[in-house]
């Protein structure tokens, strides 16, 4: 047979052209919305509205989102059921694509079959002869007689008959025919709505003489009006009836067993894939599990020996894999118990060491004191060489009591018996105390120390001695390292912080040495002589100070740009640090006068631009005019210096122009009302606990 119009299958719409409307167009709607700001309050993709409305979708789906990210379980099964599920889909979608293929071709050819023979007999019928004596029935004469209005009627119902419930006929008059007429109206069985019938089917068949088919929606009108649309499968072809008019006939063939044989496959095949995707989500989650559990519970372990419960181990049993895991961590475990016990007995002699060395030189040193000092006051009555190996002996005896104590300072904070006397102070009285110990060493350094952000109280609950020990080392160190010239320290309160900063422009520190200067007996430069008896240990103890705080000792510095070590203490005992009131890189380090200069290029050059030039327009003097005076000359005048730029000239003291400590050095007044400045600085900080 030759092939019909192509018609869409049943299930399958047909593609109307035009503008689409579906979900597609109302996001896109919403997304325009969105962009064009009529949404927003102001107007920017970005603006409240819409975070609101994230917040508001994410906030359920954070738990959510959480677990799957922590649950290496979940995530495994729930790969495991959407492969298997998009398996399943995919497998359904073949196999009920190749039972629908098949259930269509088998009602095709038997479509075609009945039409065939249908078309046959009612070619037959109307090429057969007239009744014997030329007369039918009526009384009319032979052809004449077979031209009755019945004729077509008695067709349709002989041609239906022979399936009832299988299939419906259909004839119809050509539409350039007039069809008003009674013996040329269409004729149906069963029901059927004749405009079932599509209209490119009746053209295609109007114009060939083979048969033609198509699938359509099968309506009924009459009695079985309530009965609902059905696809079908539509065979027709042209003929002619006994008075040699051509008209059109069609088998209308229903599609509800193959529908219903289709609707039960796609039943049984939803049911078993389910079936299969929960068994092979079980299936996963029990063998994950098997594989998850032993990991589960080696990261228990681990997270117990992490704080210290160094006796766990992992339950073995078995002698696969898993099992050998175990055995090796537990082996880890214990060589790491083992090496941790080896390490704190040694930690514990070398403190025992370093604590009893300590003890049992106070005897002898002060022995040896008393005989340095009565040798000292006597060394007038000795010659040049031995006077000054007097000198030479009461000083270095000096030097070994200050180291002596620290190490038994140090020896204190290593065994954990520090104790801090915290009480209300006044960190302004303790920084006057620190800098008139360090005057004589200032002076004769020839540097000057000065104090900024002193104008009111900076008050907090600390140990005052070992404050007072922790600045008084900041402030020598700056001393000694500041050659010759000014030590500033800077003074800072916000929030719940206090600060003090000492700053000093001498040889500064290079990359890395700020987290190094606070290890023991470490030196910027091993060559470099202590000319003040210094240790090595006063940063050591000034961090465990600070860390016996809550506080931050912190240090920053530069090569050839001097260095700041900052003190931030809590204001009450107890208190969480947040933050400091004092920036860790001072305002006059290089890189930010370097960006302070170049904002102030680019502010220059706006202003220039954006005062217009206006054309000077040269006017003779008017001859012996009174009371007129002599032309000025012009003078060049800064641009930030003109009126209405909201910038003022202000002359810089003689004394900060010689000192070079003005205010773009970045030492103003105190600026104890700054904002806390969160700790996330590029250089190495020593962060206490």
């Amino acid at each position: 047979m030759s092939g019909g119009s192509a018609a869409p299958k049943p299930g399958e719409p047909g593609v109307r052209a035009g503008r689409s409307v579906g979900p597609g167009r109302v996001f896109s709607w919403f997304g325009r919305l969105f962009q064009s700001g009529r949404l927003l309050q102001d107007g920017s993709p970005g603006g409240p509205v819409l975070r609101l409305l994230v917040r508001w979708v994410r906030r359920p789906l954070l738990p959510a989102v959480r677990l799957y990210r922590r649950n290496i379980q979940l995530r495994v099964v729930a790969a495991t059921l959407l492969m298997s599920l998009g398996v399943v889909l995919l497998l359904g979608f073949v196999v009920i694509g190749q039972v629908r293929n098949g259930l269509l071709e088998a009602k095709e050819k038997a479509a075609q079959s009945q039409a065939a023979g249908g078309f046959t007999v009612a070619k037959e019928k109307a090429d057969a002869p007239a009744a014997p004596g030329g007369r039918d029935a009526d009384g009319t004469s032979g052809k004449s007689g077979r031209n009755s209005v019945n004729w077509r009627s008695d067709l349709v119902e002989q041609l239906a008959s022979g399936g009832p419930g299988a299939f419906n006929v259909v004839a119809l008059s050509p539409e350039a025919q007039n069809v008003v007429s009674t013996n040329r109206a269409p004729r149906v069985s069963g029901g059927v709505d004749f405009a079932s019938v599509p209209a490119d089917l009746r053209s295609a068949v109007a114009r060939g003489t083979g048969p033609y088919e198509t699938y359509a929606q099968i309506r009924y009108t009459g009695a079985t009006e309530d009965r609902e649309p059905e696809p079908g499968l539509i065979v027709g072809k042209r003929l002619n009836d006994v008075d040699g008019n051509a008209y059109e006939l069609y088998y209308l063939f229903p599609l509800t067993q193959e529908e219903q044989s289709l609707n039960l496959v796609k039943g049984t095949l939803a049911t078993a894939g389910l079936f299969v995707v929960v068994l092979l989500g079980a299936i996963a989650w029990l063998v994950v599990r098997q594989v998850v559990t032993p990991v589960r519970m080696a990261a228990g372990i681990a997270e117990r020996l992490s704080t210290g419960r160094l006796q766990e181990r992992m339950k073995v049993t078995g002698e696969d894999d898993i099992a050998r895991l175990g055995e090796a961590f537990n082996k880890m475990a214990q060589n790491l118990q083992l090496k941790i016990q080896q390490l704190e007995e040694l930690s514990r002699m070398q403190r025992r060491f370093v604590s009893d060395v300590s003890h049992e030189l106070r005897t002898p040193l002060t022995t040896v004191r008393m005989a340095a000092d009565v040798i000292h006051e006597a060394r007038s009555d000795f010659d040049p060489v031995t006077a000054r190996s007097a000198e030479l002996l009461g000083d270095q005896l000096d030097r070994f009591e200050s180291l002596l104590s620290d190490l038994l300072e140090i020896s204190r904070f290593d065994a954990g018996a520090a104790a801090l006397e915290a009480e209300p102070i006044d960190l302004r009285v303790v920084v006057r105390r620190v800098i008139g110990g360090a005057e004589p060493l200032a002076q004769a350094k020839g540097s000057r120390i000065r104090v900024l952000g002193d104008e009111q109280p900076v008050v907090a609950e600390a140990d005052a001695r070992r404050v007072e020990r922790v600045l008084r080392n900041l402030v020598v160190n700056a001393v000694e390292h500041g050659e010759g010239r000014d030590v500033v320290v800077r003074m800072g309160v916000a929030g719940g912080a206090v600060a003090v900063a000492v700053r000093d422009y001498g040889v500064g520190l290079k990359p890395g040495e700020a987290t190094r200067v606070f290890n023991r007996f470490w030196r910027a430069d091993p060559a470099r002589a202590r000319t003040t008896g210094g240790t090595g240990l006063g940063l050591s103890i000034a961090v465990e100070d600070a860390r016996l705080h809550g506080g931050w000792l912190q240090a920053w510095g530069e090569p050839g740009g001097g260095s700041q070590f900052r003190l931030t203490l809590p204001r009450t005992a107890d208190e969480a640090l947040r933050g400091s009131p004092i920036p860790l890189e001072p305002e006059d380090s290089r890189r930010n006068r370097e960006r302070a200069g170049a904002h102030d290029l680019k502010e220059s050059a706006h202003r220039l631009a954006s005062v217009p030039v206006q054309q000077r327009v040269e006017r003779p003097a008017l001859p012996g005019a009174p009371g007129v005076p002599p032309p000025v000359p012009a003078v060049a005048v800064d641009p930030a210096a003109m009126p209405g730029s909201g910038a003022r000239v202000v002359a810089r003291p003689a004394e900060e122009l010689l000192s070079g400590d003005g205010p773009g050095a970045g030492h103003g007044p105190g600026r104890s009302g700054d904002s806390i400045q969160q700790v996330t600085e590029r250089e190495d900080t020593i962060r206490g606990r």
